[in-house]
């Protein structure tokens, strides 16, 4: 089988149907809370470091791929108020985000990689667990400082390549390939100019069996394939599932911190 460059195949895969077909399966997941056990703990975690930073007393907050509200909710736990502006590629979660959090806040369907949002500029741009679903996800995130007023920070939460490596080893174990997403290595993000080197963590995700597992994937919405993977017959991915149950049923959730700023403007 001919091998291919991940991130050349991931950078030129993603088509405008297949970001709709993303915005389809995440507007599509109406279970995403009762899911997403892993998600609600990593937005914890990112909420956590940006109440550390310092941020002016009220300030203009913009989130991409705001989801079902999680991130936003944990950081006004945490005293981080301000003037909000959620965005998100599907309309369905936007709607979802505003009957938990209300109408104090403004909300807008945005492609975070390739669209511009209103409001410019804010002094906090954060993303929980979306950039990984970008074409190219370093590039994107190197337009967001032209965002930010002077002094703002960027905090953003994505997914590396590690993540899903039992449920790609059990494909591998019986010479096929498996269909999860390539998500971005921590090395492509070196060329960004990062206040502080990536922060990657590793969180795992026990499950009951493999049909669970998949079960979860349906239910947070991350059932977009790689653009390029060919599914497998019943019988193989009956094989994987047994592989992948063998092993432990195991999920771990590779992320990666990102934290980029804009210089203060000079006295």
């Amino acid at each position: 089988m001919r091998r291919r460059d991940p991130q050349l195949h991931r950078h030129a895969a993603m088509t405008a149907p297949e970001k709709a077909l993303i915005s389809r399966a995440f507007g599509g997941a109406t279970d995403y809370d009762r899911y997403a056990t892993v998600q609600r703990r990593i937005a914890r975690d990112l909420a956590q470091r940006i109440a550390a930073l310092d941020l002016p007393a009220a300030p203009r907050i913009l989130e991409i791929g705001c989801g079902t509200g999680f991130l936003c909710l944990e950081l006004q736990n945490l005293g981080v108020t301000g003037t909000w502006h959620l965005t998100d590629i599907a309309p369905q979660m936007l709607a979802r985000a505003r009957q938990r959090l209300g109408d104090g806040m403004t909300y807008a369907v945005l492609d975070g990689e390739n669209g511009t949002p209103d409001g410019l500029p804010y002094d906090l741009i954060c993303a929980s667990l979306a950039t990984q679903w970008f074409t190219d996800e370093p590039a994107a995130l190197a337009r967001w400082p032209a965002w930010l007023a002077p002094g703002g920070h960027i905090m953003v939460a994505t997914l590396g390549a590690g993540t899903f490596a039992e449920w790609r080893a059990a494909h591998v174990m019986l010479g096929v390939e498996a269909g999860t997403p390539r998500f971005t290595p921590p090395s492509a993000f070196a060329a960004l100019d990062l206040a502080e080197p990536a922060i990657v963590e590793h969180h795992r995700e026990h499950h009951d069996s493999a049909p669970a597992f998949l079960r979860a994937l349906r239910g947070i919405g991350a059932t977009t394939a790689d653009p390029d993977h060919h599914p497998l017959s019943a019988g193989a991915l009956r094989r994987v599932m047994r592989q992948f149950e063998k092993a432990g049923a195991v999920a771990s959730y590779e992320v990666m911190t990102c934290h980029l700023t804009r210089a203060s403007t000079p006295i």
